[in-house]
C-alpha cells in the first residue's frame, strides 16, 4: 500500500462510519479484470474493497499455480490419478447435498480416494449415484500441508495478502480459513482450479427479501416461489456470474451468495477479514449478541452470570464471542506494532511481509484502534473478565493510539 492509497482509504472509511457499504441496488454487472500487469493493489482497494463490490479476475492471475498444472488433465478435467496418488489417504469432509438438516447438509469423513471413486461413479452414470449428491467441502489442505507443499498448490495473490483471519490462526498454529471444495456437476475469494460455477450474489441487505415468516433464509433461493418469480423480489434479483476455469471471484463483505457447479469442479476458497471490513465484523458480532440476549432475556434477573452465559451461547452459535474477538485484535495489533517499531517492510511469518509495507501497517493500526475503542466502551465487553488477559484492553488501545501519533510524518 502506498501513502496516497492509505489516505484515500482512511478518508473513505471515516465518511462511512468505519464500515464498508451495505444495502443499495446491485451494479448492473460484475467487473472483469483481465490483465495482472495493469491492475495494482491500489486499484483493488479503490475500485472494489472500499465500495464493497465483487469482481472477477481472469485466469491469467492464476496461470502459474501448481494446482492448475498438476490437478488438471490436458482436457481441463480433474486429474483423479494424480489426486489419488498425492492425497488419496487424506481424510476429507464430505457433505451430503441430498439431505437437509437444520438448513444445512450433514457431513461425513472419508479418504479422498473413496470420494474420488464416488465421483468417478457419478461420471459413469450421467452425474447421479445411489449414494446421493456428495460434495467435498471445507478441506483444510493448506493447514495440513508443509509450506513447501502449499507453494506447490497456489500462490497467495497480493490483493488478498492482508488476511487477518488466517494470519491470526497461523500465529496460533491451530486452524485456518483456507478451503478446497470439489464435486461433480450439479452440486470470499474463490478460485476455480478447473470446472465452472454459477454464482448468485445478493448485495448486503437484499437477502432480507428472501426471509420466510420465521426470519429464516431459504435453503435454495432457486426453488419454489422464492426466486425469481416472487413479485417482491423483482427489485432484489441477484447478480449472476459464471466463473470459468482459472478465474478468481472476490465476494465482498455481507454479500449473500449461492453457488452451483456447472461442471466437475475443484476450487480453492478463503474466508477473509482485514482492516477494510473489521468494523463490519464487529457490528455483526454485536448483532449476534443482541439476538442471543433477546432469546434468553426472561432469565436475565434469575440466572447467575447471565452475561457470561450469553457469551457462551454466542460462541456456540457464531464460533466467536467478545473475548475471542479481543484476542484476535490483540494478535494482529502486536504484529502491526512490531512492523512499525522495526520500520521495515514486514516481519517473518506475517502477511505484512508480502509487499504491503509500512503504509499498510499504519492503516491497520488505525482500524484496530478505532474498533478496539468501541469494544472497550461496549457495556457487554465490560462484563467480560479481563483479569487474565496478557495485555489489558485499555493498555493495548493506548499503545495503538500512541503509535498512530508517531506516524503522522509517514
Amino acid at each position: 500500500m502506498d501513502r496516497a492509497t492509505r489516505v484515500a482509504a482512511e478518508q473513505h472509511l471515516r465518511g462511512a462510519g468505519g464500515r464498508v457499504p451495505g444495502g443499495g441496488r446491485a451494479p448492473c454487472r460484475v467487473a472483469f479484470i483481465p490483465d495482472p500487469c495493469a491492475f495494482s493493489y491500489a486499484d483493488f482497494v479503490t475500485g472494489f474493497l472500499l465500495p464493497n463490490l465483487p469482481c472477477v479476475f481472469s485466469s491469467a492471475f492464476t496461470e502459474a499455480w501448481g494446482s492448475r498444472r498438476r490437478w488438471v488433465t490436458p482436457a481441463g478435467k480433474p486429474d483423479f490419478e494424480y489426486l489419488v496418488r498425492e492425497y488419496g489417504d487424506v481424510v476429507v469432509p464430505v457433505a451430503n447435498c441430498a439431505v437437509q438438516e437444520y438448513n444445512s447438509n450433514p457431513k461425513e469423513h472419508m479418504p479422498l480416494r473413496d470420494y474420488i471413486a464416488y465421483w468417478q461413479e457419478c461420471a459413469q452414470h450421467g452425474g447421479s449415484s445411489p449414494r446421493g449428491c456428495l460434495y467435498l467441502k471445507d478441506w483444510h489442505l493448506c493447514r495440513d500441508s508443509s509450506a513447501e507443499g502449499l507453494e506447490a498448490v497456489f500462490t497467495l495473490p497480493v490483493y488478498f495478502s492482508s488476511d487477518w483471519l488466517n494470519e491470526f490462526w497461523d500465529a496460533l498454529g491451530v486452524d485456518d480459513y483456507r478451503f478446497v471444495y470439489a464435486g461433480p456437476r450439479g452440486t470470499c475469494w474463490s478460485v476455480n482450479v478447473c470446472g465452472r460455477k454459477k454464482w448468485l450474489l445478493f448485495p448486503p441487505g437484499q437477502e432480507e427479501a428472501l426471509r420466510d415468516s420465521r426470519g429464516s433464509l431459504p435453503y435454495d433461493v432457486t426453488l419454489g416461489n422464492t426466486y425469481p418469480q416472487s413479485a417482491h423480489l423483482q427489485s432484489s434479483l441477484p447478480l449472476e456470474v459464471t466463473q470459468e476455469a482459472g478465474e478468481m471471484l472476490f465476494v465482498p463483505s455481507g454479500w449473500h451468495h449461492q453457488v452451483h457447479n456447472l461442471d466437475d469442479t475443484i476450487s480453492i476458497n478463503h474466508n477473509w477479514v482485514n482492516g477494510f471490513n473489521l468494523a463490519n465484523m464487529w457490528h455483526f458480532l454485536q448483532q449476534e449478541l443482541q439476538a442471543v440476549q433477546r432469546e434468553v432475556s426472561q432469565w436475565k434477573d434469575s440466572m447467575p452470570d447471565w452475561h457470561h452465559h450469553c457469551q457462551v451461547i454466542m460462541r456456540a452459535c457464531s464460533g466467536i464471542n467478545f473475548e475471542e474477538f479481543y484476542h484476535f485484535l490483540e494478535v494482529i495489533a502486536e504484529r502491526r506494532l512490531l512492523v512499525l517499531g522495526q520500520g521495515k517492510e514486514g516481519v517473518p511469518g506475517c502477511s505484512m511481509g508480502l509487499g504491503l509495507g509500512l503504509q499498510q501497517a499504519v492503516f491497520d493500526i488505525g482500524r484496530l484502534a478505532e474498533v478496539l475503542a468501541s469494544v472497550v466502551a461496549h457495556p457487554d465487553f465490560q462484563q467480560v473478565d479481563t483479569s487474565t488477559f496478557s495485555t489489558r484492553p485499555q493498555d493495548l488501545l493506548r499503545q495503538l493510539q500512541d503509535a498512530l501519533g508517531s506516524t503522522e510524518a509517514l
